[in-house]
């Protein structure tokens, strides 16, 4: 007796190969701003069911046609006007109910970058675009809360084992702003004298004659990134831990 079209794929996928692809594909975008010792996060307002009017991370489904780094760039710079962000891949989220649609799988991207640099303006499905404190946050869509959730502990774990803040504090600053770089960055306090040592162990720094400008204390010490030692740092990596 011959054996029909699908009977290879029944007997080794349980199902006809036709319906494994059928899943919906998305891509969504978690970036992270710091802004005056602060962690915020970018969302969008939805204007469509399903949950119309709830905040949302940014993203859309992929086209068959687009890969997903190109997917990522595209659904952040067509909700929000935001472009050349450099975003990393960091998880995949696959709950067979995390759509109350159909079956999508959605791959997690974040950033992080100094909020004052980007002004982001919705368009397309997206009704507002704005930076909300990590630790103030509406209610989400979907399971972006869970995703999100996810993004923090990357960004924290990053933080542990690479080099931060080339991009997020100014050209020169102090140590005290670059603590409370950190601080805000891993949600905790640190010892001030731990923390100097710390970081100057590091070698990533160098030390400037200069003192901070225009301010009503006893003017802090100068510092900027070696940039060559902060690229070799990010490259090997680190452990930073206090």
């Amino acid at each position: 007796m011959m054996k029909g079209p699908n009977s290879y794929y029944i007997s080794k996928y349980k199902l006809p190969l036709d319906e494994y692809f059928t899943f919906g594909l998305s891509v969504d975008c978690v970036i992270f701003g710091y802004q005056e010792g602060e962690i915020k996060v970018l969302l969008v307002q939805r204007s469509l069911e399903p949950f119309k009017d709830q905040w949302a991370l940014i993203g859309d489904l992929v086209e068959p046609d687009q890969n997903l780094c190109d997917a990522a760039n595209n659904v952040l710079e067509r909700l929000t006007g935001l472009k050349n962000i450099y975003m990393k891949q960091f998880f995949a989220f696959g709950n067979v109910d995390r759509h109350p649609l159909d079956r999508v799988v959605t791959v997690g991207y974040f950033s992080l970058v100094n909020s004052l640099n980007y002004n982001p303006i919705a368009s397309s499905w997206a009704k507002s675009a704005k930076w909300f404190n990590i630790n103030d946050l509406p209610e989400l869509a979907f399971d972006h809360c869970t995703i999100l959730q996810k993004g923090i502990e990357t960004l924290k774990n990053e933080v542990r084992h690479k080099p931060t803040g080339f991009e997020l504090l100014p050209l020169k600053f102090t140590l005290l702003e670059l603590q409370l770089l950190y601080e805000a960055l891993l949600g905790c306090k640190f010892d001030k004298s731990n923390f100097r040592k710390k970081i100057l162990e590091m070698n990533i720094l160098k030390p400037l004659n200069e003192t901070k400008e225009n301010v009503s204390h006893r003017p802090a010490k100068l510092f900027k990134y070696d940039v060559e030692r902060y690229k070799k740092l990010e490259e090997e990596g680190f452990s930073f831990q206090l």
